[in-house]
């Protein structure tokens, strides 16, 4: 209470911390725009029975009518195979489920290959100068929108058991060498089946063999990735890698509802 000649005024009233916008987008709220950014996908993919993903990365610029066409088609139509034997899977849980980053391109590719097979896809989409919107494919409850690249990358990487990497620019190689990483120095606990799409054009844009001559990697690194050149060889490599490291080794019993086993298998 304040007093102004004499009389009681109201203090003015106001939101308690969690509903002050002010508060929340200052500085000092930075902490719980993160936190936010992690709390919120883990809700939805728990709500959606999301066990892990199968990740699609490539160039958003590929258009389906365009000099990439082709990559497009073979992006939906593996996404398509993925999803129709996920589909097929008899499990309480969702199982490899396509994932991208929400965008055009090969992202558009992969979450409209899901959706031909009658299945769910997730998009995580970020918000950039030239406003990258979600394609319209994606399924609308596992659609999420990022500011912060490091907590999208997280949620690509945590959930994440197969990658496959399209023909792409800088955005395709920052993920594709940063999961690289993560499997070379095993801070994934969990077993990753990475396909790189395309073998001449990752052989000319990246010289995997001479970082092995000039002794930056060895050549046992050279064994984390496969190459495939069409949906029928990327398909098989991925449901068989799958298949291996996870449908005949994991108990074929569910695991508990309140938890999300590949985030507790993890340590990225």
């Amino acid at each position: 209470m304040n007093r102004m000649n004499n009389q009681i005024v109201p203090n003015k009233l106001f939101p308690v911390a969690y509903r002050n916008a002010n508060f929340l987008n200052s500085r000092e709220g930075r902490a719980l725009r993160i936190l936010s950014e992690y709390l919120q996908p883990q809700s939805h993919f728990r709500r959606e029975k999301i066990h892990d993903t199968v990740v699609f990365f490539g160039s958003a610029r590929v258009a389906e009518e365009g000099a990439g066409g082709r990559y497009y088609g073979e992006a939906r139509e593996l996404a398509r195979r993925v999803t129709e034997w996920s589909n097929s899977l008899t499990n309480q849980k969702r199982r490899f489920v396509v994932c991208t980053g929400g965008g055009p391109g090969i992202m558009e590719a992969a979450n409209r290959g899901a959706l031909d097979a009658g299945g769910k896809s997730v998009g995580l989409n970020i918000g950039l100068p030239f406003e990258q919107m979600p394609n319209p494919y994606i399924t609308p409850e596992l659609c999420f929108e990022f500011h912060y690249f490091f907590m999208r990358k997280f949620w690509f990487a945590y959930l994440a058991k197969a990658l496959v990497v399209f023909p792409g620019g800088f955005g395709t190689l920052d993920e594709l060498t940063e999961l690289l990483t993560l499997a070379q120095t095993r801070k994934l606990v969990k077993k990753m089946v990475i396909v790189l799409y395309g073998e001449s054009f990752w052989k000319q844009v990246l010289n995997f063999d001479a970082l092995v001559e000039h002794d930056m990697i060895g050549r046992e690194d050279l064994e984390l990735f496969q190459y495939a050149d069409d949906p029928d060889t990327a398909f098989r490599l991925l449901r068989d890698g799958l298949t291996q490291h996870y449908l005949e080794k994991e108990p074929p019993q569910a695991e508990p509802e309140e938890e999300t086993p590949a985030i507790a298998r993890s340590r990225v």
